[in-house]
C-alpha cells in the first residue's frame, strides 16, 4: 500500500472540521496535522479529531513530514499561505473563495507549474450529486434544449467574523453565492455572460443578490442568493431548468430531482450520500496529487468561477 498523504490544516475552525470530516472515510490514505496561529486551537483540534499537530503555519509549510496544505484561513491571506507552500514544495488545497481576485490565479499557476505541485480549490459544489446529475441530463437531452435556469439559494444564515468583511472576501455573494455561481457555471452549459443587481437594502456587505446568466447555448438563467430571507423548513427550496421538451425541477440543496419530459423521473442524487460532494472532492483531489493529473475542479474553472462572481459584483455596483 502507498504511504498516507500527510496533510497539514492551515487553520483549525469551521472549515476544517468540515474537510476532517469529509475525509474521515479515507484514514488509510490521508494523515492530518492541524496548524493554528495558537498552538492551543490546534492542540483541542488535535483531541477532538485525532489529528497531529503543528506549531504554526510557518512549522506546517517548513516541515519535511508534510506532503501538502490546505489553507483554511480568511481569503485575505490565501495567497501568501499558498505562495509560501509552493516554495517548499508541497501541493496546497486553498479554500473559496481561493482569493478576493481572480487576477490572482495567474500567478499562482505559475508557481504551481514552477514547483511541479498542484493547487486545488476547495469548490465542493461542482463534485455534488446534484451538480453531477444535472450535468448527465443535460448532456442525454432528457429535457431538450436547455432555455431556462431559474435557481433559488435563498436563506436565512448569521454570519460573523471575517465573512462580514467585504475587503477580506466576505460578503454573501462572494463568500457564499460563489458557490452558487459555480454551480450555474458547472451544468455542462458555457456561460457567455453574468450580471447582477443587489436589493435596495441588501446593505454592506451586501447580504442578497440576483444573478443572471447568458449561455453560449442559448439558455438564460438567474440565480437568487441571499443571506437575510426567513424561508420554511430550514431552507429547503425548490429550482427548475426548463427546456424544449420538458423540465427539472430540484430541491436546491439536492435531496430530490424530479424530471418531467421525454421520461419522468424522481432521483435521489447519490442516494443521499456525500449531499455537499466533499467526499467526491476530496477523492479527486487525492488522485490528483497521487498522478499529477488535473482535477476536475482545475485552476482554470476555479477562476473563471470568480471572474462571474466579479462580473456580478461590478454589475450590481459592489
Amino acid at each position: 500500500m502507498n504511504a498516507p498523504l500527510r496533510i497539514a490544516l492551515l487553520g483549525c475552525g469551521y472549515a476544517a472540521r468540515l474537510h476532517a470530516t469529509a475525509l474521515k472515510p479515507m484514514a488509510d490514505a490521508v494523515r492530518l496535522l492541524a496548524a493554528s496561529r495558537e498552538r492551543a486551537r490546534a492542540e483541542a483540534f488535535a483531541r477532538e479529531w485525532g489529528t497531529g499537530v503543528l506549531d504554526s503555519y510557518e512549522a506546517a509549510i517548513a516541515s519535511p513530514e508534510v506532503d501538502a496544505v490546505a489553507v483554511l484561513t480568511p481569503p485575505d491571506s490565501h495567497e501568501a499561505l499558498t505562495m509560501q507552500a509552493l516554495a517548499a514544495g508541497k501541493h496546497v488545497i486553498v479554500e473559496k473563495p481561493a482569493f478576493p481576485r481572480a487576477a490572482t490565479f495567474g500567478p499562482v499557476a505559475e508557481a504551481a507549474s514552477r514547483a511541479g505541485k498542484q493547487v486545488l480549490v476547495a469548490e465542493n459544489y461542482y463534485y455534488k450529486p446534484l451538480a453531477v446529475t444535472l450535468r448527465g441530463l443535460l448532456r442525454e437531452g432528457a429535457i431538450g434544449e436547455p432555455r431556462f435556469v431559474l435557481v433559488n439559494a435563498m436563506k436565512e444564515q448569521k454570519v460573523d467574523g471575517w465573512r462580514q468583511d467585504p475587503a477580506v472576501g466576505g460578503g454573501a455573494l462572494y463568500e457564499g453565492g460563489i458557490h452558487w455561481v459555480s454551480l450555474m457555471a458547472g451544468l455542462g452549459l458555457t456561460v457567455k455572460r453574468a450580471r447582477g443587481a443587489f436589493p435596495a437594502h441588501a446593505g454592506a456587505p451586501e447580504r442578497a443578490a440576483l444573478a443572471t446568466f447568458e449561455y453560449d447555448e442559448g439558455a438564460v438563467g438567474a440565480l437568487v442568493h441571499s443571506w437575510e430571507q426567513p424561508s420554511p423548513l430550514k431552507g429547503l427550496r425548490l429550482s427548475r431548468i426548463f427546456g424544449r421538451d420538458g423540465s427539472v425541477a430540484f430541491e436546491s440543496n439536492g435531496l430530490f430531482v424530479f424530471v418531467w419530459g421525454r421520461r419522468k423521473t424522481l432521483l435521489l442524487p447519490g442516494g443521499l450520500r456525500d449531499l455537499t460532494g466533499r467526499g467526491a472532492m476530496w477523492r479527486d483531489f487525492l488522485a490528483a496529487m497521487a498522478t499529477g493529473r488535473a482535477p476536475e475542479m482545475d485552476l482554470a474553472r476555479a477562476r473563471r468561477d470568480l471572474e462571474l462572481v466579479e462580473e456580478i459584483g461590478a454589475g450590481a455596483g459592489a
